[in-house]
């Protein structure tokens, strides 16, 4: 057993509020979360591959930019004619178990030689034969919510309706709202995967086979609707959360391109553009943020159940963990938006990521390299002594040692094709600077350093115009290095 093959765990969040947020004044409460990276690597500068599902999810199971994979938008189904960890990990001899959201493109993982719990698209838990059957199990209720603030604009009013309660039984389970769940914690989704993960793990205990496995838990939040249990909103109030920096920016005369505008939700928008100002007062903002916060803190705990059951059936010492987010949350950034659209400020692109392998990855690292979750799929085969057949975008993670990880990477390239409109937009990151190019719009720099809530655009700034000049080196080097024959058309003649 000595020689075995190490298993491989993944937890992925969904869309996290994460940069920018908790270090105001009140802190995101995440202790199981912070406890896992003290036992391994805490990257502190990982970022999204796309800011959007459905592109980053697809760029988790391939290694692929959005651009080589194909699904650049949610839903766009694109066929799966790239190679998929998990098909490679099924040849190597690992058993896969898949539990949770897909929204990676067409089909399920159970395609890909995977067992679990793993429906098409976006999709929704709560009605689920799997769910029901938990809830009689654990002698639990069906689910209600008191709805507190509702920002959709794609749910008839009445649906949602503030101070009423309401039940997730729609087609998909991502409404623009905010509020109370009434019923217990493990009501929620998140309690429910962790106890499909924790039943299984005590299956593979029993069964020990010799088989390495991998398991893989995709929870459908933090995204919303942002709807803890009463005993987890408790531990924030809303009126200590101090205003964000840049919710009264103006997106309209503060040297910012034109997608910032791009809102389409309830009370905040008007012609598919955001108001300005911010019709909301921020006592608002503040319980929707307290919800969001809270939210975190709930699903922090229930992934803890699943870290738990790890080491109650010994399997810390030969298992490699990775636990982070597919993208960001734009929540009362840049003028008070909700959700997100094409922009690329780091409160969308920014996500935690911690990774746990005994022996292998130093312990107590806190890292600043440039690392994403394109590096996921990439450092998973890497760990079961594999790789994928041909060269991918992304990097394995195991190359991180103590006193060399700022070198992993000189620069990262984060890229989205939009989110319900067409944009083309690709930011350039490095250790200080962050550049933006947006087609048929203006470009973006900013020095994070000085400006971390990327309120001052420097590209018109004749004292920056060297590091301008050298950021868009970079995005073509790396357009001609990655084949993004889309953006080398679009920049051709304007960026040298």
């Amino acid at each position: 057993m000595k020689n075995k093959k190490p298993n491989i765990i993944y937890i992925l969040n969904d869309h996290q509020v994460n940069y920018g947020h908790g270090s105001q004044g009140v802190r995101i409460k995440r202790p199981v979360f912070d406890k896992f990276a003290s036992e391994g690597v805490r990257f502190e500068r990982a970022y999204s591959v796309c800011p959007l599902c459905g592109p980053a999810r697809r760029s988790m199971l391939t290694g692929l930019y959005p651009h080589n994979h194909g699904e650049l938008i949610n839903d766009a189904d694109h066929p799966f004619d790239t190679e998929v960890y998990l098909d490679t990990l099924y040849e190597e001899g690992y058993d896969n178990y898949y539990f949770g959201k897909w929204h990676a493109g067409p089909g399920t993982a159970l395609e890909h030689h995977c067992e679990g719990f793993n429906y098409p698209s976006y999709n929704n838990p709560y009605n689920k034969p799997e769910y029901k059957e938990y809830l009689r199990r654990k002698k639990l209720p069906e689910p209600r919510i008191l709805i507190e603030h509702n920002f959709s604009s794609f749910v008839p009013y009445e649906e949602l309706e503030e101070g009423k309660e309401y039940q997730q039984d729609r087609s998909w389970c991502n409404e623009h709202a905010s509020g109370i769940m009434l019923t217990p914690p493990e009501t929620h989704e998140a309690f429910f995967l962790a106890d499909m993960a924790c039943e299984k793990l005590r299956e593979l205990k029993e069964k020990e086979n010799g088989k390495p496995f991998h398991l893989r838990i995709d929870f459908w939040g933090p995204h919303q609707p942002y709807f803890p249990c009463k005993e987890y909103a408790d531990m924030y109030s809303p009126s200590d959360i101090p205003e964000y920096p840049s919710f009264r920016e103006d997106v309209y005369h503060n040297n910012k391109p034109e997608v910032y505008q791009s809102e389409n939700n309830r009370g905040i928008s008007s012609d598919d553009k955001i108001i300005f100002p911010n019709p909301l007062p921020w006592s608002v903002w503040q319980e929707v943020i307290a919800r969001a916060y809270a939210q975190i803190t709930m699903m922090d705990a229930a992934a803890g159940k699943i870290l738990d059951a790890i080491k109650e059936h010994g399997f810390e010492e030969n298992t490699i963990v990775i636990w982070t987010t597919d993208h960001g949350d734009a929540l009362a950034c840049h003028g008070g938006h909700f959700d997100k659209r094409s922009y690329m400020p780091e409160e969308m692109l920014r996500v935690p990521m911690a990774v746990r392998f005994p022996g292998k990855m130093p312990e107590g690292l806190v890292s600043n390299a440039l690392v994403s979750n394109l590096d996921v799929a990439p450092t998973m085969l890497d760990a079961a002594g594999s790789a994928f057949k041909k060269d991918v975008d992304g990097n394995s993670l195991l190359k991180i040692r103590e006193g060399n990880d700022v070198n992993f990477r000189d620069y990262f390239v984060c890229e989205t094709h939009g989110h319900l409109e067409k944009h083309l937009g690709r930011a350039v990151i490095t250790q200080r600077y962050k550049y933006i190019y947006n087609d048929s719009q203006i470009e973006e720099l900013y020095d994070l350093c000085l400006d971390p809530y990327e309120m001052n655009n420097l590209y018109k700034d004749k004292a920056m115009s060297d590091i301008l000049q050298k950021m868009r080196h970079l995005l073509k080097q790396w357009a001609q290095n990655t084949g993004d024959t889309v953006l080398l058309s679009s920049i051709s003649g304007k960026t040298e």
